[in-house]
């Protein structure tokens, strides 16, 4: 029989692996009927993965996959930051059982990337600091890490990352090599590395902005009057009529004669020339 826990424990391998996106709307009845269980039993698990930050509850959209903001992506990697470099900061040794796990699931990891399967590599290369904590014999931060996991790897779909996979497995060599000599203050520093450059590789703003957006969609265009038909028309219609020659009545309009033209109309205009004000500068300016 499907329990709650074996429903969580698939959708966050389908995180891990890339299968479920940011924003993935997760159906109770859908859910149901491909578990072959009932909607509590459902629930239930979307529950449990809500109360651990992986999925969210809309009352309009139902039951969907996180979409983390920028400040949340940094907030994560922050806390593995902590999590990852302080589980190795403790350490004293590392038994040659725990190596060779390690090594295993690094083959694992080779294998993967050789092969076209982009969803286990995607897996693996995240399951490898689950693997580590296991390792080192502490389960319970083995879970908090598999959800920070399955956290920035939605944030890596999300912010797009141009972190190499091939890269993320060559770290990973390093940092076991490094705990198999028993220079433990070099892995620590090389995770701290590694966790830097996959937070480094996201397209993360370098400070958040609420109306870049909208800002940048409506900054004022600058149009010559040549290129902006509409623009010349108004320059037309603003310019001031000249007082029409009084007329006596019973003689005829003397016509007038063309004004010589004058220096300051045949220079270029000067720099002290005021612009006409553009109305859109003053949109750019409240926002």
């Amino acid at each position: 029989m499907t329990t709650a826990n074996d429903i969580s424990n698939r959708i966050i391998e389908a995180v891990m692996a890339q299968k479920l996106a940011p924003g993935s709307r997760l159906g109770e009845q859908q859910l149901a009927m491909l578990f072959d269980c009932s909607r509590t039993i459902v629930r239930e698990a979307l529950t449990r993965l809500s109360t651990r930050g992986i999925v969210t509850v809309s009352a309009r959209r139902g039951w969907y996959v996180i979409e983390p903001s920028e400040d949340e992506a940094r907030e994560a990697f922050e806390a593995r930051r902590v999590i990852e470099l302080g589980l190795l900061h403790q350490l004293k040794s590392v038994d040659k059982a725990a190596v060779r796990q390690l090594k295993a699931h690094l083959q694992r990891e080779k294998a993967a990337l050789a092969g076209s399967d982009v969803g286990v590599r995607s897996f693996l290369l995240g399951d490898f600091h689950v693997c580590l904590a296991e390792c080192l014999g502490n389960g319970l931060l083995a879970d908090t890490l598999r959800d920070f996991t399955a956290r920035t790897t939605l944030i890596a779909m999300l912010y797009q990352s141009s972190h190499d996979a091939a890269q993320s497995c060559a770290d990973h060599v390093r940092i076991v090599e490094a705990l198999e000599a028993g220079d433990i203050a070099r892995a620590e520093a090389l995770m701290s590395e590694h966790i830097g450059s996959v937070q480094s590789a996201l397209r993360l703003q370098a400070s958040t902005d609420p109306l870049a957006g909208l800002r940048d969609a409506l900054a004022p265009m600058h149009k010559s009057p040549a290129a902006d038909p509409g623009a010349a028309r108004s320059a037309i219609a603003a310019t001031p009529a000249q007082p029409a020659t009084p007329v006596t009545p019973g003689k005829k309009p003397r016509p007038r004669k063309p004004r010589a033209a004058t220096a300051r109309s045949l220079s270029p205009a000067s720099d002290n020339d005021a612009a006409p004000a553009d109305a859109s500068t003053y949109l750019g300016a409240l926002l």
